[in-house]
């Protein structure tokens, strides 16, 4: 890709994050109520995209073979347990994933 390329592709790059995070501002001004179907989905699709996450990370793990599944499991366990406990995004999953990773080093 020639110096050129790369400047209209960072470019259009740009444009598009810029235009993703002012185009909401420009439709729901505050003068107006957001529409229901938009609260729905900021009430719900951070849920259901995690779901999504869980099930993709599972879909490889052999639950048939000796341990393969206990880091796994574990680590989804002490998300649950850490997002009840403090309902912290950042905690849950900087909390799983640290675990996941000490068990997985060490086991």
């Amino acid at each position: 890709m020639s110096t050129t390329e790369q400047i209209i592709t960072i470019a259009v790059m740009a444009i598009a994050v810029i235009a993703t995070r002012f185009l909401p501002f420009l439709i729901f001004t505050s003068r107006e109520r957001t529409p229901h179907f938009v609260r729905f989905l900021g009430k719900y699709l951070a849920s259901a995209v995690f779901g999504m996450l869980i099930i993709y990370c599972m879909k490889d793990v052999q639950l048939s073979e000796s341990n393969h599944a206990i880091p796994q499991l574990l680590g989804i366990l002490v998300c649950v347990v850490l997002h009840l406990w403090r309902k912290n995004m950042l905690l849950t999953i900087a909390g799983g994933t640290l675990f996941y990773m000490l068990l997985v080093q060490n086991l």
